[in-house]
């Protein structure tokens, strides 16, 4: 499978903006969908957002609509998500998803996870 590595995470104050970036490495294809999923204490991983390896189109929860951008350099095997207007909620840690298909649960690679505080 691939393996991804996230970075960028870290501490914010709310109202800020961070860049998480992820990068590939191993048998990596361009046929794989790429996304954020996100993990708060206590609470279940979410889907944050995706990019589809076919279209190019991008997907995102309602909570991060008009604030996360997610894009992708394959040149580089990295995606990103830029997360601008941070609020409390937004604190968890955020793993990067790469699959060849879209599944619930979702499956396929994974990141180890880079922890993203928010607060004032």
């Amino acid at each position: 499978q691939v393996q991804l590595v996230e970075s960028g995470g870290g501490w914010v104050q709310v109202g800020g903006s961070m860049r998480l970036s992820c990068t590939a490495s191993g048998q990596t294809s361009r046929t794989h969908n790429m996304a954020w999923f996100r993990q708060a204490p206590g609470k279940e991983r979410e889907f944050v957002a995706r990019i589809m390896w076919n279209t190019g189109n991008s997907y995102y929860e309602d909570s991060v609509k008009g604030r996360f951008t997610i894009s992708r350099e394959n040149a580089k095997n990295t995606v990103y998500v830029q997360m601008n207007s941070l609020k409390p909620e937004d604190t968890a840690v955020y793993y990067c998803n790469a699959d060849k298909y879209i599944r619930d649960p979702p499956q396929g690679s994974w990141g180890q996870g880079t922890q993203v505080t928010v607060s004032s």
